[in-house]
């Protein structure tokens, strides 16, 4: 079978392939955490290998070692899913969809090296704050592929809600970002001897929760326009995006108060992951899009109906 074959063939695969990029993307988030949570952060103590001796983990790091080295060997399925989804895009002669997945796959290595730095550092929390906020960023553009391969049709948002829109994904940015200054500053830093960015953790979880505040008001305000206005597209996915908002800053505040269970934090990560996928959503719900333009590349019909609405 010759190359253009085989890439017409996977392109029956794009839509798939993209939904398992936001997946897997989602699920190293959650598996960082455990890393995390678990104190495995230097369990393979450095980077590239697993140890001075060894790429893979070996006895002696006991199940630290294992379980570091088991998130170190997510990133290359992440890597594979990643590739498959850009060659599926290129078969389909779809040409945003193809810049797109090629963003992804280049965050992946991207984010090895960082995460490879962390361990370097011994889990500098800034540098730690950075691996996460990169996941927060490659998870976005996920959801980008999959509103530009699968989206109801839409125009552009008036004015107002599409100022509104901006302004939550910008202060959802915030609630991220402040997210990591808090947990920079508590108990959990992935391995005892890991520094802290030495700010009150009280007083910094404070500040995160007033952002949240903001984001929250701003998501109402948006949701408030968009019902007004009849964008109901805009309406369903802010709609969705305010229930995540909510379950994450209650969330929040049960674990603060039980002084941050390791299960309780996990859940949070992953709220985190999904707050993000949202606010990427409700950023492009205010931009025009076209379903019959789906599966088109440059005006010629797509060779198969992988990126078409049923």
């Amino acid at each position: 079978m010759d190359t253009n074959a085989l890439l017409t063939r996977l392109a029956r695969w794009l839509w798939p392939l993209a939904v398992a990029n936001l997946l897997a993307n989602i699920g190293i988030v959650v598996t960082g955490a455990a890393v995390r949570l678990t104190g495995s952060g230097l369990g393979c103590p450095t980077w590239p290998r697993c140890s001075d001796e060894s790429y893979v983990a070996h006895g002696e790091l006991g199940i630290h070692g294992v379980i570091e080295f088991g998130n170190r060997t997510l990133t290359f399925v992440l890597a594979a899913v990643a590739v498959l989804c850009f060659l599926a895009a290129l078969g389909a002669r779809h040409r945003r969809a193809t810049r797109l997945s090629l963003v992804i796959g280049l965050g992946i290595p991207l984010q090895a090296v960082i995460g490879g730095i962390t361990v370097l550092t011994d889990l500098n929390p800034w540098i730690v704050a950075g691996h996460f906020l990169l996941s927060m960023a490659i998870i976005m553009v996920c959801v980008a592929l999959l509103d530009e391969l699968r989206s109801p049709d839409r125009g552009a948002a008036p004015p107002l809600p599409r100022a509104l829109a901006w302004a939550t994904l910008a202060a959802g940015w915030v609630v991220l970002y402040l997210g990591t200054v808090v947990t920079g500053a508590g108990p959990h830093a992935g391995d005892t001897d890991s520094p802290r960015n030495g700010l009150d953790p009280s007083t910094i979880s404070h500040v995160h929760a007033i952002a949240v505040y903001v984001l929250v008001g701003l998501t109402v305000a948006l949701l408030l326009v968009a019902l007004r206005g009849g964008h109901r597209w805009l309406a369903t996915v802010t709609g969705l995006v305010l229930v995540i908002e909510l379950l994450q800053g209650l969330l929040g505040w049960v674990q603060y108060w039980l002084d941050l269970p390791v299960g309780l934090v996990a859940l949070h990560m992953l709220g985190a992951a999904l707050l993000a996928a949202g606010l990427a959503r409700i950023a492009l719900a205010v931009l025009p899009h076209r379903a019959r333009h789906e599966a088109q590349a440059g005006g010629e019909p797509q060779p198969h109906a992988a990126t078409r609405l049923p």
